[in-house]
C-alpha cells in the first residue's frame, strides 16, 4: 500500500493552495482532484474579484493557473475521486475510485461544497450563461440588467439585496406565501424599491438562446403560468458541504460543515485538517477559500514537525 506523507482531498482553490504551500515545506503532496477537478469555479465564467487579475480572469483559466503552479513545485495531482475514508487511526487510510488505497500521515480536506440547484434541464443548459448559484461572484456582469432569484430564506434575500444595488430589476421567486429569513432580512428586502417579490411560484423552465438566459416560465399555485423577461437567474436555496465520507469520524456542524478549532484548519482529529468550501458556510469565496488552504498547509507542516 502507497504510503505518503501530505494527501490532499480536493481540486479547487482550497485543495491547489494548499498544494502549492505543501510542496515549498518539501512534503512532496498528493492531490487528489475528485469528480469536479477545479471544483465550482469552473462552472463559471469570468471571475472579476480574485485580487491580482486586474482585467479579471475565467475560472477555468485561474483553476489552470493554480494547478500548474502546484505541479510546477512538485505536487503529485492525480484524477481520481475518494470513496471511502478510514481516518481511526494513523496512519489514516483513503480510498480513490473504490479501489487504490493510499495511507497518509496528515490529511487535508478540501472537497468543497455543492450548490443546491432545482434539477431543470434548463438550468443545467444555461449553466455560466446567466445561471448562477453566487450573486457576489456573478452579479457584477447584470449591473443595469434584471435578474430573478430563487429563494425565500435569508441567503436569497441578502443575494437579491445585493443583486438590487446593481440590477435594474430583482425578481424574487418564492414558492410560498411568506419569506423564512429572519425578520431583520425581510425588512431589508421590503424597504428595496427594485424587488419584486413574486409569491407562490415555483420555476418551470428557464428561457434563453445561443447568448445566454433571457426569461423564465413560471409555475403559479393555482396552475396558471407566467413569463418573465430576465438577463440572469440566480439560485440561493443553499448548498450542500461534501463532507459524507469523513463525518464518521470529523465533527461537522447541523449542515454537515466541518468545524475547525478557532482560527486554525484543524479538526478533532488529530493530524486531519480542513479547508475551503466544506467548512466555510459564511463566506464562500475563491479567495477565503485559498486563504483556507494555505492555512491548512501551514497547520499539516507544523503538526509533522511535532511528530519527529
Amino acid at each position: 500500500m502507497e504510503h505518503v506523507q501530505c494527501l490532499i482531498i480536493g481540486g479547487g482553490p482550497a485543495g491547489y493552495t494548499a498544494a502549492i504551500y505543501a510542496s515549498r515545506a518539501a512534503l512532496v503532496p498528493v492531490l487528489y482532484e475528485g469528480l469536479q477537478p477545479g471544483g465550482q469555479l469552473t462552472t463559471t465564467t469570468d471571475i472579476e474579484n480574485f485580487p491580482g487579475f486586474e482585467k479579471g480572469i475565467d475560472g477555468q483559466g485561474l483553476m489552470d493557473s493554480m494547478r500548474a503552479q502546484a505541479l510546477r513545485l512538485g505536487a503529485d495531482i492525480r484524477q481520481g475521486a475518494v470513496t471511502g475514508a478510514d481516518l481511526s487511526s494513523r496512519p489514516f487510510r483513503i480510498d480513490v475510485n473504490g479501489k487504490t488505497a493510499v495511507e497518509a500521515d496528515a490529511v487535508i480536506i478540501a472537497t468543497g461544497a455543492t450548490a443546491k440547484y432545482l434539477g431543470l434541464p434548463s438550468e443545467e443548459k444555461f449553466r455560466g450563461m446567466g445561471v448562477s448559484a453566487c450573486a457576489t461572484c456573478d452579479g457584477f456582469f447584470y449591473r443595469g440588467k434584471r435578474v430573478a432569484v430563487v429563494g425565500g430564506g435569508d441567503t436569497a434575500c441578502e443575494e437579491a439585496t445585493y443583486l438590487a444595488s446593481l440590477c435594474e430589476k430583482v425578481y424574487m421567486i418564492v414558492r410560498r406565501d411568506v419569506l423564512r429569513a429572519s425578520e431583520a432580512m425581510q425588512e431589508k428586502v421590503r424597504s428595496t424599491g427594485n424587488i419584486e417579490i413574486l409569491w407562490n411560484c415555483n420555476t418551470k423552465e428557464i428561457l434563453g438562446d445561443a447568448t445566454g438566459v433571457t426569461g423564465a416560465r413560471l409555475l403559479r399555485k393555482d396552475g396558471t403560468e407566467c413569463e418573465i423577461k430576465i438577463d440572469g437567474f440566480f439560485l440561493a436555496i443553499g448548498h450542500h458541504p461534501n463532507s459524507e465520507l469523513f463525518s464518521r469520524w470529523v465533527d461537522v456542524d447541523e449542515n454537515g460543515y466541518i468545524r475547525t478549532d478557532g482560527k486554525t484548519s484543524r479538526t478533532n482529529v488529530e493530524g486531519v485538517f480542513a479547508a475551503g468550501d466544506v467548512q466555510d458556510p459564511l463566506y464562500r469565496q475563491a479567495v477565503t477559500a485559498a486563504a483556507s488552504g494555505c492555512k491548512a498547509a501551514l497547520d499539516l507542516e507544523k503538526y509533522l514537525s511535532s511528530l519527529k
